[in-house]
Parts: structure tokens; sequence; C-alpha cells
């Protein structure tokens, strides 16, 4: 697994209430690619318009490199672990995040799917400024 996975903190416009269980998908292009702005906007409205159709919770975020500063649009959505991994195989994925608590955990999308504990979520929430 990629390790900058292990080093993602997320970007939030408040502090809000989170559910108990959630996944954080992106529709950007995966681990390793380049594409165009374009191509990354139009993935990401695709995966917005499907994800309102399927959820009941969901906001935006961005996950982001303290290290590099690579960032990228995300969604928090309240789905099933099972449900996430198989939307982020759809969107060309190579891993999502998974919260449950307060437990923040990374897994690949692919047959390879399995949790792995990576630290507190609430610990990396950073705060934007407007």
């Amino acid at each position: 697994m990629h390790p900058a996975y292990f080093e993602t903190c997320f970007l939030v416009a408040d502090l809000e209430p989170w559910p108990l269980e959630f996944a954080i998908l992106s529709a950007y292009a995966t681990t390793g690619e380049q594409w165009t702005p374009e191509r990354n906007q139009v993935a990401d409205r695709v995966l917005e318009a499907e994800l309102l159709d399927t959820t009941r919770w969901m906001r935006r975020l961005t996950g982001f490199s303290p290290i590099s500063g690579h960032a990228e649009p995300s969604w928090a959505v309240q789905l099933p672990f099972a449900t996430a991994c198989d939307v982020g195989l759809r969107y060309q994925q190579d891993a999502i995040y998974f919260v449950a608590g307060d437990d923040l955990s990374v897994s690949f999308c692919d047959a390879r799917r399995r949790l792995i504990q990576i630290g507190r979520f609430r610990e990396r929430l950073r705060l934007a400024t407007p």
C-alpha cells in the first residue's frame, strides 16, 4: 500500500457531528496516475450524483498530505465498508478510507480489501480557512 495513505489528513469546512461509521471516497486520478483537471472534475461530479442517490448522509472534505501538499477533493458518505469498496472500484480507486467511531482505517478496494487502522480520525481533521 502506498505510504502516502498513512499520512493523509482531512480539510473540512466545520466540525459538525459525524456518523458513527462512514467511508471517504474520491473519484480523482488513482495513485500513480495523472488525469487532466477536467477528467478529475467530471469523475467527481458523476460520483457525487451517484452518492446523492444512494446515501443518507454525505459531506465534502479534502484529503491532503501534510508532507507533499497533494490534495484531493473527496466525499465522506454513510455507506457500509463493502459497498464503499465496490464504489471505489467502479471509480478506479486503489483504496478508500473508513471511519468507525474515531478509528480511521484504509483499505484497498480490490480483492485485497481489509481494514488497516492508521490512527484517530479527529486528530487528522483540519479546519479550512474561509
